[in-house]
């Protein structure tokens, strides 16, 4: 026996359409019919007509979707709530002032950021070219009073930050230290949220679960205190099903599922005051692809379609931040998308933020994990670039 639940057409209606397994992949996609059937006929088109990831393509994105993009229509990512985390242009960041006249180390990337339009930025860390002005470790208060004054000198805030969160539970002195240490930081920088790139638990298994979420409900509330926000950032495998049910394995643990998914449990055990999320649409797309049956208790399959938009929707106010990542349709290899340059791929961002609603609420970060380029320096700037103006493009769908 087979039950189908959560699952939405791209427009939010939740009716499915009917008909054969392209209308299935469709749907697990969240992709219309027109632009699965374009995307799917051109994928072998594109890989013999120029690099998946080469810059003709998405600056003739920029082309179109830019100009004067915050003129008209109903806009959904407000001028002050467009941000990027700088993990995106990390080889910037990171690259030699000495050798190269492309902006380099924070001061100069922030001042290139700003240029482009953004108002926001999320750190992935504090490190940066030791030849650049501060040198290369400004994970101190001192490095965090550098920075703060490069952000306010260039019109930008820092919003969050992907940095220390303690594994050891129960807590050691050590890692209360560090971690009231990144608090501090946190605090000089201005920032309102702090974070993790990493899940909770690496675990399927409830219990585990229930661990985490007492140490991320205890570190919350020391943050709390503090004035900030502490919260995860997931990837896929955060969304798949929780194992809390059925026959045991060698071990004790149970094999098959109830139907909730990790994350989703994970909100439900934490504490909404103290523990906050950071969604990567990109990642939670590919969960909604690749986990989108179970087990259940019984030992029936069950069918049970992701969608991302409407759990935000559930637990708005968990969502503070986001991460903007678009992906151009491949079912051949194993995720369902391929990373490119945001507002150039298939992912359905006119849809999401329309339907979570909130906009002077939520915080979108792009987020290009592949923009950086071994051939092409410039790369990962310019497709922070494109990345802005297709944000800020973006209009409402009602």
């Amino acid at each position: 026996m087979t039950r189908s639940t959560d699952a939405h057409r791209p427009d939010g209606s939740g009716a499915l359409a009917a008909g054969g397994p392209d209308d299935a992949l469709r749907r697990r996609l969240g992709v219309d019919r027109r632009r699965f059937l374009t995307t799917c006929t051109a994928a072998a088109t594109a890989a013999i007509a120029a690099p998946v990831f080469g810059a003709g393509p998405a600056l003739a994105a920029e082309d179109r979707r830019g100009g004067e993009h915050d003129r008209g229509g109903d806009v959904l990512v407000p001028a002050d709530r467009r941000g990027i985390i700088l993990y995106t242009v990390r080889d910037a960041t990171g690259r030699d002032p000495l050798a190269t006249d492309l902006p380099s180390g924070f001061r100069e990337v922030f001042k290139e950021l700003a240029r482009h339009g953004y108002r926001q930025v999320e750190f992935a860390g504090y490190r940066q070219h030791a030849n650049a002005p501060g040198g290369a470790d400004l994970e101190s208060v001192e490095g965090a009073r550098l920075l703060r004054r490069w952000l306010d000198e260039y019109g930008l805030r820092a919003q969050g930050n992907h940095g220390f969160i303690p594994s050891s539970w129960p807590l050691t002195t050590a890692d209360l230290d560090t971690f009231k240490k990144h608090l501090e930081i946190a605090n000089i920088l201005g920032l309102q949220h702090m974070g993790t790139g990493g899940d909770p638990t690496g675990s399927s298994h409830r219990a585990d679960w229930d661990v985490a979420a007492d140490k991320w409900n205890a570190l919350g509330e020391i943050a709390r205190r503090e004035g900030i926000k502490l919260y995860t950032h997931n990837h896929d495998a955060a969304y798949g099903f929780l194992l809390d049910g059925g026959p045991l394995d060698a071990q004790g643990r149970p094999t098959r599922s109830s139907g909730i998914r990790k994350l989703e449990y994970f909100l439900q055990i934490t504490d909404p005051k103290a523990v906050w999320l950071e969604m990567d649409i990109f990642w939670a797309h590919v969960a909604r692809y690749k986990f989108h049956t179970y087990t259940a208790h019984d030992g029936s399959t069950q069918e049970n379609v992701f969608d991302p938009a409407g759990l935000v929707a559930r637990h708005n106010k968990r969502y503070p931040l986001f991460h903007a990542k678009d992906g151009t349709v491949n079912t051949t290899n194993g995720m369902g998308y391929d990373m490119v340059p945001f507002g150039t791929g298939d992912i359905d961002y006119r849809t999401f933020f329309t339907r979570v609603g909130h906009r002077n609420y939520h915080n979108p970060m792009v987020e290009q994990d592949n923009a950086p380029s071994g051939t092409d320096p410039a790369q990962s700037l310019r497709y922070a670039r494109i990345g802005y103006r297709n944000l800020a493009a973006l209009r409402s769908c009602r």
